[in-house]
């Protein structure tokens, strides 16, 4: 640890605060049950609880009053930053999961102030390397927390610092939370864009031009069944059923015993779902055995779920039964347009609330998906509509890209602003402060309470 403030000093949390101190209550007394999901991952979230007798729950579970810090100590709630102070409790007291560990301050030490400290990333990575236990199911040794050192400033100090982390954090947390809400507006815009796009609204502007007002009247067919909405489109768009204009070719796959990880001679990628989203785990099967083959400017459809009818594009290879291509009839749908037409919202809920359940797995329901309404627009017109909803999209991509960007700068500003505090930066010191080594010397003069509990001591020495 660098060289400390003057006034400060350090000392191990067992010299600051008693762990898992117990307490002795009547059983019909009322008190605040919290279990692990009731503790807060945010430094400021307060601890949410429930009423419950004392009796039904001073057995089997962790005691803690007003005023004490909980940490979750096993994996991945620690690894989660699961950890908060008890307020607000009736009549001051409560339990809670048996994988919380409870620190209660001693006089002069102040909780926020405990609670900050581990908080800060120093702390954390150091607790989790230390953790022991089987994998899923480790847990932060009770003698790492017991011998922490943590730098002590005044107590008065103390109380500024976590005042002004209150505040500041306050202001972060406002920040994270706008910027919470940028990407489901993203999602909605992207939303809008497809079903003007696909609605004819996209491009009124570019059939006005070119073919006058009539372009402006719209025609509709209502289903009722099983997601009742209206198909709307111009009047100058062709009305026709899903398959007349669209072809779905369902793919296949031999044994999995002649699948491979690595590209042989001979052999093809199996194209499946999840390769949309990574190239981690590739599959190969000998050509011969390959039925059905897509490009990458092809339109794949996502058979399965969760989420069924992905609308999927940009790999080539064989397929397998988990996809379907998506074939335009000749000169009704572009690929392009058929690609961003699949995924009109209305279109997604209408596929959902007809699907099948298979095997535990919701599907498309393919005789379901043909009889669906479509409208077909100019070539020329879904070539417009395609440019402006790429024009579109790459306006919100990068919106997402400064969002990331930004999230990730937000992220960093905690574990910054608690850093500096406890490097002594973050508020100014007072030379007329109590300086904490005397406070920690009064502490451990203090006389020890008479008979003390399982898991109370006095407080000992600084170190």
């Amino acid at each position: 640890m660098s060289a400390l403030p003057n006034g400060w000093t350090q000392a191990t949390l067992l010299n600051l605060a008693m762990l898992n101190p117990k307490t002795d209550e009547q059983d019909s007394v009322t008190c605040g049950f919290a279990p692990m999901q009731a503790l807060g991952t945010s430094f400021r979230t307060p601890l949410k609880f429930e009423s419950r007798p004392w009796g039904d729950v001073k057995k089997a579970y962790t005691h803690f009053k007003n005023g004490d810090v909980l940490m979750a100590k096993v994996t991945p709630c620690f690894e989660n930053g699961k950890a908060g102070i008890a307020a607000n409790l009736p009549n001051g007291i409560g339990a809670g999961s048996s994988e919380f560990f409870v620190i209660r301050p001693s006089t002069g030490i102040d909780a926020r102030y405990l609670l900050g400290w581990l908080s800060t990333e120093a702390f954390r990575k150091r607790a989790a390397l230390a953790m022991t236990g089987s994998v899923g199911l480790k847990r932060v040794p009770k003698d790492l927390l017991q011998t922490e050192v943590i730098p002590v400033a005044p107590a008065a100090e103390q109380k500024r610092i976590a005042d002004k982390l209150d505040t500041v954090l306050t202001r972060v947390d406002a920040v994270n939370t706008r910027l919470a809400r940028v990407a489901p507006l993203l999602k909605r815009f992207r939303q809008s864009v497809l079903a003007a796009a696909t609605s004819g609204r996209l491009t009124e502007d570019w059939r006005k031009t070119r073919t006058g007002a009539s372009a402006l009247e719209y025609q509709s067919i209502e289903l009722t069944i099983p997601y009742a909405h209206a198909v709307t489109a111009p009047k100058t768009w062709t009305a026709m059923r899903f398959d007349q204009a669209i072809d779905l070719v369902g793919g296949s796959q031999p044994p999995k015993a002649v699948f491979s990880d690595v590209e042989l001679d001979g052999y093809v990628r199996l194209i499946q779902i999840r390769d949309y989203k990574s190239d981690k785990y590739k599959t190969h099967i000998p050509r011969e055995l390959a039925r059905r083959f897509c490009s990458s400017s092809d339109v794949m459809i996502g058979r399965y779920g969760p989420p069924i009818f992905q609308i999927l594009r940009g790999l080539e290879g064989a397929y397998n039964v988990a996809l379907m291509k998506a074939v335009p009839r000749q000169d009704i749908y572009s690929n392009d347009y058929l690609f961003y037409f699949l995924q009109k919202p209305d279109l997604l809920r209408y596929v959902e609330a007809g699907s099948d359940r298979t095997a535990g797995q919701d599907g498309v329901n393919k005789d379901h998906l043909i009889k669906y309404p479509v409208f077909a627009p100019p070539i020329e017109e879904q070539t417009e509509i395609v440019r402006r909803v790429e024009t579109l999209f790459a306006f919100a991509d990068r919106l997402e890209v400064r969002l990331a960007q930004a999230q990730t700068a937000a992220t960093r500003l905690t574990p910054a602003l608690l850093a500096k505090a406890f490097r002594g930066e973050l508020v100014p010191q007072d030379p007329n402060d109590e300086p904490a080594a005397d406070l920690l010397r009064r502490l451990a003069q203090a006389p020890a309470a008479a008979s003390p509990r399982k898991g109370r001591r006095a407080a000992s020495a600084a170190v």
